[in-house]
């Protein structure tokens, strides 16, 4: 268990942004976690996917396995040599109004040289009869120290309103 959580940053925003960056990490910590309550503005669906990139990198060398439920159905996949990672999926406009997903993303080792792997939670809230939980466990295959995080909501906006926090952890 974490002997400490250290607010690094955070970002409640104001008007909406296509995406939210966390620069100047400093290689302090023994983990990072980014929690996160987040809206689109996507009108095609009650979701819209959020994709993560480390350090500012588009080379193809990211690989994502998830498992996502959506109170309907189930489903897993994985991908690789991506350019970013795919994590989340957001509530939309057509989402019962006022509702934003909640999701944790935690990094550990991030200072360290060995490649860096992430895991996802989230969970969006929805009084429709589609919902989802998602679960993913990401690798980029690169062994820097990561000092920058960017999350992308995919082509749209996070609305106003979403906000994103994070932490460094001690475990000593």
């Amino acid at each position: 268990m974490p002997a400490t959580y250290t607010l690094i940053a955070s970002n409640t925003l104001s008007s909406s942004a296509a995406s939210v960056t966390f620069s100047a990490i400093p290689g302090t910590y023994t983990d990072l976690i980014i929690k996160y309550s987040a809206r689109s503005d996507e009108s095609a669906s009650n979701t819209s996917l959020m994709d993560v990139t480390l350090n500012g990198s588009s080379a193809a060398n990211y690989s994502v396995t998830r498992l996502r439920g959506s109170g309907i159905s189930a489903a897993s996949g994985r991908t690789s040599n991506q350019t970013y990672l795919y994590f989340g999926l957001n509530n939309g406009p057509s989402s019962t109004s006022n509702t934003f997903t909640n999701g944790e993303i935690y990094i550990p080792n991030y200072n360290g040289s060995a490649n860096k792997c992430l895991s996802h939670f989230s969970a969006q809230e929805n009084n429709q009869t589609e919902a989802y939980i998602d679960t993913n466990a990401g690798l980029r295959s690169v062994t820097d120290a990561i000092t920058s995080v960017k999350l992308n909501c995919n082509g749209f906006n996070f609305v106003s309103g979403s906000s994103f926090f994070l932490y460094g952890i001690k475990n000593s």
